[in-house]
């Protein structure tokens, strides 16, 4: 027997944003439909106003629409994907002085594009949504970082809202409250939180999300919220235990799982877990500041038991990382670190996972400085084997799917691979195969 260690991850710049005519500062991260990428940047493009984009895995990059102001501008968030339609939202934009953002959608060839909705601050339903959507049946929903109907008050709060994806019935489902300024805390506080710069995520009929500032404590808030526009505050960040939380949520089961982009132990950003019930709320990691990384900005993505993510800072050079962390805090691991060269600078956005690859963005660098589009190829799974009686129990991670387990008695380029058998079973969140002994050796090895 031997076990098998393959090669570590491998980064790939994949496109360079040219900081002019075809885009730059992707915000955002991408969304992934078969070998293509869609994204969206906040500036250039040919009225420097951002786009929407497609880029292939293998790097070529389509400009599918110039936003012109009439239609939006600056979009800071990702798109989500339905059939052949993309729904996304622009942070500005749309003819009026007292509009400020939009809801739009698109072919995903360029085509038809259409708002949706214009933000109209005048009109009570919230400005500047620079937060992506989610879409349940035929229903969007997102948030506003400000306005709504407290937009009088010095701090307007922000909304959540929802409308058809055809643009009608556009309603707000809750108003965040007016604030007041706490100075015993030096900072703002309400019963609800305020700026929501994040999607919201649904798990059954209940959507959760995150607002940057004020609740209880000052320091935002995790929420979730009915279809009916009932909202419960689940937790309140009191910057010890994590603040201003600019990213959304992952639900998996009862647990919510999140960032946020200060406090924790060094005032850097935290990785949390909270009960979808408000129970159980828990410090996974508290960021350093230097080579571990700092300020995520990002949503989270889960698979199996491992979480991946971006800071936005932090690292050897300050320009950001990329991580992975299990979801109960142990094995916290940098798989990049950003130069701030060609490979990029600063992740905003959330990454994207196909198979054993990430897929993301940097808002700056890359050769042109209008940042990039990147893979990093994680490392295939490592095999661990035991020997059990006259058996051989060979053991890898769940994170990875779609490899087969094949077995030789010898290395030679002749060898012969043997696929084994038994259907991996899964014992303590590994994928396991327990095999009898035959001969004197043999040489393991997955293959996709």
């Amino acid at each position: 027997m031997q076990f098998i260690r393959l090669s570590a991850q491998t980064f790939k710049s994949l496109y360079t944003f040219p900081n002019g005519a075809k885009g730059s500062n992707p915000y955002a991260g991408l969304i992934l439909s078969g070998n293509t990428l869609y994204g969206t940047t906040a500036n250039g493009g040919t009225n420097a106003l951002g786009m929407v984009f497609s880029v292939n895995t293998n790097g070529t990059f389509t400009c599918l629409h110039n936003f012109n102001f009439n239609d939006g501008a600056n979009p800071q968030a990702g798109l989500i994907l339905s059939g052949d339609t993309l729904y996304g939202t622009a942070s500005a934009g749309a003819i009026g002085s007292n509009s400020f953002g939009t809801v739009f959608s698109l072919n995903t060839n360029g085509t038809d594009f259409t708002v949706r909705h214009v933000f109209n601050y005048n009109g009570n339903d919230g400005v500047s949504p620079d937060a992506g959507l989610i879409l349940s049946g035929n229903t969007l929903y997102g948030t506003t970082s400000s306005g709504g109907t407290n937009a009088g008050n010095p701090y307007p709060p922000g909304t959540i809202f929802a409308l058809n994806t055809n643009g009608s019935n556009f309603t707000i489902l809750h108003d965040f409250s007016a604030m007041a300024f706490d100075y015993g805390i030096s900072t703002f506080t309400n019963n609800d939180g305020a700026f929501s710069c994040a999607g919201l995520a649904l798990s059954g009929d209940t959507l959760y999300g995150t607002t940057r500032l004020a609740g209880s404590s000052g320091g935002g808030t995790v929420f979730s919220i009915d279809f009916n526009g009932t909202l419960t505050t689940l937790h309140n960040f009191a910057y010890i235990d994590g603040g201003e939380p600019s990213a959304g949520l992952i639900p998996s089961g009862a647990a919510l799982y999140g960032t946020t982009h200060l406090g924790g132990s060094n005032n850097r950003g935290t990785i949390f877990a909270i009960s979808t019930n408000g129970m159980d709320f828990a410090v996974l990691h508290s960021f350093t500041g230097n080579s571990g990384g700092a300020t995520p900005l990002a949503d989270l993505i889960l698979s199996g038991d491992t979480l991946y993510g971006t800071t936005a800072f932090g690292g050897t050079n300050d320009n950001g990382t990329v991580f992975s962390i299990n979801i109960n805090g142990a094995n916290y691991k940098v798989l990049y670190t950003f130069t701030g060269g060609s490979d990029g600078a600063h992740p905003y956005g959330n990454l994207t996972l196909l198979d054993n690859t990430l897929y993301g963005t940097t808002e700056e660098g890359g050769s042109s400085g209008g940042g990039t589009v990147f893979s990093l190829a994680l490392p295939p799974p490592l095999l661990a084997a035991r020997l059990f009686s006259n058996q051989v129990i060979v053991t890898w991670s769940t994170n990875y799917t779609g490899f087969i387990l094949q077995a030789a008695t010898n290395l030679v380029p002749s060898a012969v691979w043997n696929t084994i058998s038994p259907v991996p079973v899964v014992v303590n969140g590994q994928n396991t195969v327990t095999n009898p002994i035959s001969g004197e050796q043999i040489y393991y090895r997955l293959i996709k």
